[in-house]
């Protein structure tokens, strides 16, 4: 029987220009006011996804790669995505919010009244998508960590978070109009937290939950990364790969880090982002493979130029047929995005710039596993064969949050994937914790 999986969309600009640099940014839609992601999330209810995810990054980068991160509007401006939520909530009844938060940015405290609030606000339907990215550290007037010490501050913040929701006893809300008490302190937590990273007391000034915690989500393919999403995430995000085998590995990994911690496959979903080029017809998608086969040096210039930005690194400026330096990336450049330029070669001394940039440029065949062009119904089979063949629990659409965006991928592929039990044609009434546990 064909496995129902769960969907999702990340916002990849964050709560930023959307539709920058595409014709469909002239529908008008100002990227600052809500109209344009509360019509787009709509039409993601309506389709069925249980949860979106807004991308975010607290810097515009150094100084060396400032203009590079915001001249196509891809590492800035980024408003705030928390307060975005409200907005997102205030127009759906079932799709789940998690927005990406940072423990740099938000004392524990201060978190987890925040987010305890948006929880309640929500009906159960608030997530945070926690990022250990070390690079702003500056604008907050600390030292940048090594990459295992920020999940280590990570770990406590969010453990020290949780204590302080449940600062509430089981009994210590009462609210008896008839006896007058509203609640009993001394079922209070008093929650004195010591440690390494955090000092605070407690109790929390807001309301334990009736139907679970907040979700928390979480990227990051590193062993580390894995442990913490083992120990503390609800939903662990991963780049989509083409082969069932690697899919099947990679969720093991991740399974094998919630086991360690006492958790089961149950307790946590593995969903893959990926980002397809929906196309009416085989032909069409054969046309657009060849004509990205040899890709000129301004078409790679073209993608160098995004991968500065994720990298905060500037590629432009490099000899594209000399090998990268990988000593050149600093310690706050994210491993994920280092590995993701390096694609497939063994090493950065193993190809050159322009090769890596090609690799990046060329499109492929989803139909031979090769990239992620096809039609809907090659989408379709992409996507029932990684679920009944890797038991994969489900996937995460990338792009831009607007409507021309996700018509364009989902008006042919929802009614497939409907007709063949992939999608849900229903939501429960669980909140985002129950949208993930419906199946």
């Amino acid at each position: 029987m064909t496995k129902a999986q769960h969907f999702g969309w990340f916002l990849s600009r964050g709560f930023g220009p959307h539709g920058w640099g595409h014709p469909y940014y002239e529908w008008n839609y100002p990227w600052y006011e809500p109209q344009l992601y509360q019509q787009s999330i709509r039409d993601l209810e309506q389709a069925g996804f249980d949860l979106v995810i807004i991308e975010d990054a607290l810097s515009l980068g150094n100084a060396d790669t400032l203009d590079l991160r915001i001249r196509s509007a891809y590492g800035g401006p980024k408003h705030d995505p928390l307060m975005l939520a409200p907005y997102l909530f205030d127009v759906t009844s079932h799709i789940g919010i998690a927005p990406t938060v940072n423990p740099l940015a938000y004392s524990p405290y201060q978190a987890a009244r925040q987010f305890a609030t948006l929880q309640h606000l929500s009906s159960n339907r608030f997530g945070i998508n926690v990022v250990t990215d070390v690079g702003s550290s500056r604008h907050f007037g600390v030292e940048p960590v090594s990459h295992d010490a920020a999940y280590d501050r990570a770990e406590e913040w969010l453990t020290s978070i949780r204590r302080l929701w449940h600062s509430w006893g089981d009994d210590a809300l009462i609210a008896d109009a008839a006896t007058g008490r509203f609640a009993d302190g001394t079922r209070l937590d008093a929650v004195q937290h010591r440690g390494a990273n955090y000092t605070f007391d407690g109790p929390l000034n807001a309301l334990p939950f009736a139907d679970g915690d907040p979700v928390v989500v979480s990227p990051g393919g590193s062993p580390r990364g894995l442990n913490f999403a083992g120990e503390q995430s609800e939903v662990q995000l991963a780049l989509a790969s083409l082969d069932v085998d690697t899919i099947r590995a990679y969720r093991a990994k991740v399974l094998d880090a919630a086991t360690a911690h006492g958790r089961t496959a149950a307790d946590i979903d593995i969903l893959f982002v990926f980002k397809p080029i929906i196309v009416a017809s085989t032909e069409e998608a054969d046309r657009l493979v060849r004509a990205s086969a040899h890709p000129d040096d301004a078409a790679l210039l073209q993608v160098a130029a995004a991968q500065s930005s994720d990298l905060e690194t500037d590629l432009t400026k490099l000899d594209l047929d000399r090998p990268v330096d990988e000593a050149m990336f600093g310690d706050h450049v994210s491993r994920g995005s280092i590995k993701g330029l390096l694609g497939k070669a063994d090493s950065f001394a193993s190809a050159t710039l322009r090769e890596l940039l090609t690799a990046k440029a060329r499109l492929g065949r989803i139909s031979s596993r090769e990239g992620f062009v096809g039609t809907a119904d090659e989408i379709a089979d992409f996507i029932e064969q990684i679920g009944d063949e890797a038991d994969n629990d489900g996937f995460i659409f990338s792009g831009d949050l607007h409507p021309v965006t996700i018509h364009r991928m989902l008006d042919e592929l929802v009614p497939i994937l409907r007709r063949r039990g992939i999608l849900r044609t229903s939501f429960g009434n669980g909140g985002l914790r129950g949208n993930l546990g419906d199946f």
